[in-house]
């Protein structure tokens, strides 16, 4: 099962990181939020990767073209006039990493719909690009297949400004709304799992995912929620980057699942 990252957009509230580079690319001590992500996925067995890529776009085709250099031990030896290469150990990640140009004004939706001859029909997970989490995607994947309906998305209680959800006691969603002060109740947090079928509700680039997809899915009964009680935290600012960096640096990166200490199963 592929797994299509949502990499395109502007990301105007941390315009002090995304003036320079995308927002999926600022760093988390060291490494880009996207790597992070992409990280926990591997850990779960899914390596073959879709990044819908717009805003500075060539950022992210230049760091990962540069990946295998920047992750193994080089040795360059001058000692005959010219220059030989030697790569003496790599520590690479075992990836297929497709970089799709969505399109610098697409929407979610028009940026998954232009990615659709790269997913083929068949199912594929599908994310935002500046998030972590430590849901077991293992078990997300078991409770998609369960139901048999064509969207799951993953719902965590936060007092953030996303689309929030009406769930069910059998969870499915009623309803998707965007979030309004005051609400306490259960938002989407990304780390969906999508039937082919769901290319079907994307028109073109006009097209807003959690706006028209969803929604509409949720006025079908056909999107259902896995509800998850762990951590998430999204990266919308200055100042949850430096709260990422923090967690991060004391070692208790609950999303780092890779991590011994933090495997969550």
């Amino acid at each position: 099962m592929k797994v299509v990252l949502l990499a395109g957009g502007m990301g105007t509230r941390i315009s002090e990181e995304s003036a320079y580079r995308p927002k999926p690319m600022v760093e988390i001590s060291g490494m880009p939020i996207l790597w992070h992500i992409m990280k926990e996925y591997s850990y779960y067995g899914y390596n073959e990767f879709i990044i819908c890529a717009g805003y500075k776009q060539e950022y992210i085709k230049e760091w990962f073209d540069n990946f295998f250099l920047h992750s193994s031990d080089i040795e360059y030896d001058f000692t005959e006039g010219k220059k030989e290469v030697v790569v003496r150990e790599t520590h690479v990640e075992p990836w297929k990493v497709t970089i799709v140009d969505t399109g610098l004004n697409t929407m979610t939706g028009g940026r998954v719909k232009r990615v659709q001859k790269y997913i083929g029909n068949e199912p594929f997970m599908l994310t935002y690009g500046d998030g972590v989490c430590d849901v077991n995607i293992a078990e997300l994947v078991k409770f998609h297949k369960q139901h048999g309906k064509i969207a799951t998305l993953t719902s965590v209680i936060q007092k953030q400004e996303k689309g929030v959800l009406d769930i069910s006691e059998v969870g499915e969603v009623r309803s998707f709304r965007e979030k309004r002060s005051g609400d306490g109740i259960p938002i989407n947090a990304g780390y969906m799992v999508l039937q082919p079928e769901v290319f079907d509700y994307l028109k073109d680039d006009s097209t807003i995912f959690e706006r028209v997809a969803l929604e509409q899915l949720s006025d079908e009964k056909q999107l259902m929620s896995y509800v998850h009680t762990g951590f998430w935290q999204c990266m919308d600012s200055v100042r949850e980057k430096k709260i990422l960096e923090q967690i991060w640096d004391k070692g208790n990166a609950a999303w780092a699942v890779w991590n011994e200490g933090n495997k969550n199963g």
